[in-house]
């Protein structure tokens, strides 16, 4: 097992790892920019490095900077959390080449999984179900225009690199086709540095369905049931929750075979999560891998009563999994709560914190990494807290959840309460009646 592991994010996901380490004695090194020297991470860890000022790629990008932390403090393995370099192929062959174990897949399975023409063709080759569109890069608009027809409209263009939306036009007929081609490709090159381009049948009224799975070094794999990620803005997730409510045993049977599936196929190493778009009529299509923890796995663990971060570390030090997949008993949710202005569009509102209570009571849990008089710096990602709630029933899951967040009291700065509580009262978010087009009619 493991001395020592630097943390290579920041925030909740940090103090995330922090807590599982010390619970398997493990010593931590803390990561911090010069905006985060206040945070909590920095706070409970054994040690903390500061690699830079606030700007991301000055810090926590800083692949230099990280490993001359990990030369100093000398630790033997890093912690990647998610989003910065969690997913970085390059970060994870520099670990293996200085001997340091990245927690999370080898380099190849990045590669393999990061891009998303490669991820598609390996589930092609492993039976899983994939969306209907282009075998691989569009090569120009002629090529487009043939795909579109063959695949029926409507379509979707996507950016191979792509993630968090960028890079995607939905294109409902061929007179849209050239401009949403252009302006995605302009989008593409500034936020990812690829132009490249594919195409897929564009889902209507889909549900967001992910599985999460698990595999060791030793070519074992399994899944742990679907989490629900259709309640959605701008293709960011605001709301999970496992199981889905448009699960059946069927379905859950059929998707957890092709995820195990998917990773059999690519010998995968590490805690992952395959994502699928199902259809109204419950068919379901391969969308992406995720090679890390993800923001949700909250809602995995409470379900299962299971620690996947601790699973994490295992698979990383050559510790076999019993290959089990596992079935939720419970039900759980998690809400997103986020340092911006629900009324406004959803318009950032970093700043101070005057006061902070906290909700409790059974069945509550709250990962954060704020305290009332912390200042929510401007410069990442505007999420300050999750907060999850379990119960016997989706219907006491949601009641529970209402009650928490009517507790939740954050003051000095905007945050995406009262939009959540808007959405646990309304009646077709309680019936389970919702696809990833949701927000755009919701009012709130």
């Amino acid at each position: 097992m493991f001395q020592k592991i630097l943390i290579a994010n920041r925030g909740e996901i940090a103090l995330r790892v922090i807590r599982t380490c010390k619970e398997m004695d493990i010593k931590t090194v803390a990561l911090y920019s010069t905006a985060d020297k206040d945070s909590l991470h920095v706070k409970f860890a054994d040690e903390a490095v500061c690699i830079g000022p606030p700007p991301s790629k000055d810090s926590y990008l800083n692949i230099l900077q990280i490993m001359a932390a990990v030369e100093i403090t000398n630790a033997d393995a890093i912690h990647p959390g998610y989003g910065f370099l969690s997913e970085n192929e390059k970060f994870a062959e520099i670990c293996l080449q200085h001997g340091v174990k990245f927690i999370g897949p080898t380099p190849e399975h990045i590669r393999k999984m990061g891009d998303k023409i490669t991820a598609k063709e390996t589930m092609k080759k492993a039976g899983v179900p994939v969306i209907p569109g282009s075998d691989g890069l569009l090569q120009d608009m002629d090529e487009a225009k043939q795909i579109a027809v063959e695949t029926g409209y409507p379509v979707i263009l996507k950016a191979t690199a792509g993630g968090g939306g960028k890079g995607m036009r939905i294109v409902w007929n061929e007179s849209e086709l050239q401009k949403a081609w252009e302006s995605a490709k302009i989008e593409a090159q500034a936020s990812f540095g690829n132009d490249g381009m594919y195409m897929e049948k564009y889902i209507e009224e889909p549900r967001h369905i992910e599985i999460q799975v698990a595999g060791d070094q030793f070519g074992t794999a399994c899944h742990m049931s679907e989490r629900d990620c259709s309640i959605q803005r701008r293709h960011q997730k605001l709301v999970e929750e496992s199981p889905s409510p448009f699960m059946t045993n069927e379905l859950r049977e059929k998707m957890g075979e092709a995820a195990v599936k998917a990773c059999t196929a690519i010998k995968y190493e590490g805690v992952g999560t395959i994502e699928f778009l199902v259809d109204k009529y419950r068919n379901f299509y391969f969308m992406e891998m995720n090679t890390r923890i993800q923001v949700e796995h909250t809602v995995t663990e409470e379900v299962i009563n299971y620690d996947l971060i601790k699973e994490q570390i295992k698979i990383a030090s050559g510790v076999p999994i019993s290959g089990k997949n596992y079935i939720p008993k419970l039900h759980a949710i998690e809400c997103r709560i986020n340092a911006e202005d629900p009324y406004q569009n959803f318009r950032p509102s970093p700043g101070k914190i005057i006061n902070l209570h906290t909700p409790g009571g059974h069945g509550v849990r709250v990962d954060s990494h704020i305290y009332s008089g912390y200042i929510i710096p401007p410069n990442y990602d505007s999420m300050v807290a999750k907060l999850i709630t379990v119960a016997q029933t989706r219907e006491e899951a949601i009641t529970k959840m209402h009650r928490a967040l009517s507790e939740y009291i954050i003051e000095g700065v905007k945050t995406t309460i009262p939009f959540h509580i808007k959405l646990m009262e309304n009646d077709q978010f309680r019936k389970g009646n919702f696809t990833t087009k949701f927000m755009e009619d919701f009012k709130y």
